[in-house]
């Protein structure tokens, strides 16, 4: 994650599919590709690695439930059921849980790259060092979700229940994902990155308003589909601050003086 991280380059040999920032560094849009895969493999494989101690993630969630009440901010389970009462709600809250952390964040990234490639490096860091941070929290930490919860809790897993493209309890999602990776939220750590990213720099008013309610959006979605506590959220929030000031602190790729200074025309000298 420094200022020479994998994916760039000093030189002034530009290959197809460059962009060359201000210091001379160049970033290739397929070098990053490749680098974001082999990022997500080895993210999935220590994600995954854990063992499903399901004792152990039950008893951190009663823990983590505590904990709420003491705060006066356990409500999930209130939320949850008004929610119910409105079944276009839930469905379109499966869908945002399960899509736009991916195609928004996806779609940041590229936007940076392309408007913004001075300041990728630095956003690209901070999205990596947030990630590699949670993964610490979930395989330390396993927690189980409300859905997973006994029935005498009252939550309701409605990716299961509701018609969705897929459910973590069909097929091989129920193998291959880890069910107890629930703390922090990478979700809503994403979704803060996005929104960080994108308001400072978006034109319309209006764009900055739906990318700075993101989060929310976010928070909103892992609660009334039972996948999150609102401690989870604050979870992730709090490791982005961290993965933004790695991220500030370590990238030197586009922040320094620009290697090519403009030329400024000289006033022709009369005759």
């Amino acid at each position: 994650m420094t200022a020479h991280f994998a994916t760039t380059q000093r030189s002034r040999t530009r290959r197809p599919g460059g962009k060359r920032l201000r210091d001379g560094v160049f970033i290739y849009w397929w070098v990053e590709i490749a680098m974001i895969l082999a990022f997500y493999v080895v993210y999935s494989a220590v994600r995954n690695a854990q063992a499903s101690d399901a004792v152990l993630a039950l008893s951190h969630a009663r823990n983590l439930i505590h904990w709420q009440r003491e705060l006066g901010i356990y409500h999930e389970k209130t939320l949850q059921h008004w929610a119910l009462h409105v079944r276009p709600l839930v469905i379109a809250m499966n869908y945002a849980y399960g899509s736009l952390h991916f195609i928004v964040t996806i779609g940041v990234g590229v936007y940076l790259f392309r408007r913004w490639s001075d300041d990728y490096p630095r956003w690209r860091n901070t999205l990596g060092i947030t990630t590699a941070i949670a993964l610490i929290g979930f395989y330390t930490w396993p927690l189980m979700p409300p859905r997973l919860l006994p029935s005498s809790y009252g939550f309701i897993d409605t990716l299961a229940r509701y018609p969705t493209l897929w459910s973590f309890n069909s097929g091989q999602m129920s193998k291959l994902s880890n069910q107890y990776a629930a703390m922090p939220s990478v979700h809503c750590a994403w979704s803060l990155f996005c929104a960080c990213a994108l308001v400072p720099r978006l034109k319309h008013r209006w764009a900055k308003v739906l990318a700075g309610l993101y989060p929310v959006l976010t928070v909103t979605a892992i609660v009334l589909t039972a996948n999150h506590y609102f401690l989870d959220a604050i979870g992730g929030f709090v490791i982005f601050g961290i993965g933004y000031t790695g991220g500030r602190v370590f990238t030197r790729a586009g922040r320094g003086p620009a290697i090519d200074p403009p030329v400024r025309p000289v006033a022709p000298v009369p005759v």
